[in-house]
């Protein structure tokens, strides 16, 4: 009898949700905040990788490990030396556009399409950690959104492309496209083939069908996608085929995520959801990783595209992203436990977090299109230790400058900035950076022999800054701190610890927003050092980045 109620007790335990040993995972959205678009995900044993889109910073595609779908840890980045890639001449909103991440038989694949310049290429890597090989670019994949998938010994590689011989029915039309893939000489096999045209229901003029993907369960090839642009309109849809070449057939209750249909005027909104790829989760469950965004005001947002998650029901044969709410959720609880390294800096919720540049720079500063090794030094003494270039973030070069993105709608970035000025000509300090055109510089200079705090706003011309204010300082160690508030900035200086100076207040953060700069990134606090066009051998040093996130949303 004491065995038989052991045993019945046991088994109780292990149905029962509410057993004294059941653990679960909080998943916080975003699980990565920030300008953080395209995300790509894939499940090696008991490891997961994801990847992002970079656009024209440097490194490129950042790689983040994962053992949990909660926390999250950059462990490298695919483009990581100038030798396999730069961006130089590029627009900051061109650049990579959309990788994928695979794996197979010991060896991860990313594929990518550098924009404008060389097309679709494919690195790989025996570590996600890297070092990724140098790009095999392929020619025959025109397009953008290129994925690889593995089946049976085979590959294939799926992607967006144009219209059937180029000729649109309608703006926007595109296509869903094929090739056999030889995953070993990376190239093409055969003739291409289109999948999909169109998108579900090309009598509804479907627009923008791209960023394919394949998952294949009980003998169903299911090809998904996202379908109508990347703003508002944005969703998710899947067909389905005996046969991975077709003929797809399109789910009757598509899309199986949008939130285009919700209330505009909702509190605390999720938009723009699509962009997705399935995983496998700790629990055997499906979950979605995609994009989204959170506005402050309409469609404004100065984070970016940011990457979310949400589990997945399968439904009569299909899989639909959380069919249990209108609304993506900003928390999803998963029946698993939560696996959370020492040494990760958290990436979803509120957080805050200080970088000292006594040692190597941490891999998620960015470089604008690429890395010059020169240009800097660090030092446990004088910390992040800049030259000033005659380069700006108003060019399409390398000005010096390294950055980190902005996470939270409402959150602080400070530095510490050495710096003694030989011109008024030449600048060091904290940049709100969106592009060449939109930004808000926060820097010390010298004004007729005066040492100043300036505050300027960029220009259309890409050629000259405006100022807005400036105030005198007595020495050439200051303390700068930017201020987000939504759809508002504030701007302080300090010539000793906790004695903070408005400078300005209640700044337009919508000229910053991917709205008004009509882009695809989002925001980052950057240091920042420039001679204005000049030479010279001045220097700046940075002591530190912090940086405080606390949206009231995560406050709850």
């Amino acid at each position: 009898m004491i065995r038989l109620a052991a045993f019945v007790l046991a088994i109780t335990c292990f149905l029962a949700t509410t057993c004294v040993d059941a653990q679960s995972t909080t998943l916080i959205n975003p699980i990565l905040t920030g300008f953080y678009p395209d995300p790509s995900v894939v499940k090696v044993g008991t490891d997961y990788y994801l990847i992002t889109s970079t656009f024209a910073y440097f490194p490129g595609l950042p790689v983040f490990h994962s053992k949990d779908l909660k926390n999250w840890k950059q462990v490298g980045n695919v483009i990581s030396r100038p030798s396999q890639m730069n961006f130089m001449g590029h627009r900051m909103t061109r650049g990579l556009f959309a990788p994928a991440i695979s794996y197979n038989n010991g060896l991860y694949y990313v594929v990518c399409t550098l924009i404008d310049t060389g097309g679709n290429f494919v690195v790989t890597a025996k570590d996600p950690a890297g070092p990724w090989s140098d790009p095999t670019f392929i020619p025959e994949v025109r397009g953008i959104d290129p994925s690889i998938y593995f089946d049976a010994g085979k590959a294939y590689i799926v992607y967006n492309s144009d219209p059937p011989e180029n000729k649109s029915l309608y703006p926007g039309h595109r296509t869903i496209r094929m090739y056999e893939f030889d995953y070993a000489k990376l190239k093409v096999v055969g003739e291409e083939k289109i999948l999909v045209n169109g998108g579900v229901d090309i009598t509804k003029k479907p627009v923008w069908i791209e960023a394919p993907h394949f998952l294949k369960k009980d003998s169903w090839y299911y090809l998904y996608a996202a379908e109508g642009g990347t703003s508002v309109n944005h969703s998710e849809v899947i067909l389905r085929s005996k046969d991975i070449w077709g003929p797809f057939v399109p789910y009757e209750k598509n899309p199986i995520l949008t939130q285009r249909h919700l209330p505009a005027d909702r509190k605390d909104p999720i938009t723009s959801t699509g962009h997705a790829q399935f995983v496998e989760g700790p629990d055997g469950k499906t979950y979605a990783v995609f994009l989204a965004v959170r506005p402050y005001r309409d469609n404004y947002y100065n984070t970016g595209r940011e990457t979310f998650i949400a589990p997945v029901e399968w439904k009569d044969g299909w899989p639909v992203v959380d069919p249990d709410h209108l609304e993506v959720q900003y928390s999803y609880t998963a029946n698993y436990k939560e696996i959370k390294p020492k040494d990760v800096r958290p990436q979803s919720g509120n957080f805050q977090y200080t970088i000292n540049f006594d040692k190597e720079l941490d891999p998620a500063l960015l470089f604008l299109r690429t890395v010059d090794s020169s240009s800097y030094t660090l030092s446990k003494a004088n910390g992040l230790t800049m030259n000033l270039k005659p380069e700006t973030i108003m060019e399409l070069g390398n000005p010096s400058f390294i950055g980190k993105r902005q996470q939270h709608l409402y959150c602080t970035a400070e530095t510490a900035v050495t710096f003694k000025a030989k011109s008024e000509k030449e600048k060091a300090g904290l940049v709100i950076f969106q592009d060449e055109n939109h930004f808000y510089y926060l820097c010390t200079s010298v004004d007729q022999g005066k040492v100043v705090v300036q505050l300027y706003k960029s220009t259309d011309d890409s050629k000259t800054m405006e100022l807005m204010t400036q105030a005198a300082v007595t020495t050439d160690k200051v303390l700068l701190r930017i201020h987000a508030e939504g759809e508002q900035y504030s701007f302080s200086y300090s010539e000793k610890p906790n004695n903070w100076i408005l400078l300005k207040d209640k700044v337009d953060g919508t000229f910053l927003s991917t709205q008004v700069a009509n882009s695809f990134i989002g925001c980052v606090f950057g240091m920042y050092a420039t001679s204005s066009g000049e030479a010279t051998s001045s220097k700046a040093s940075f002591k530190y980045l912090k940086y405080v996130g606390n949206d009231s949303i995560y406050n709850k």
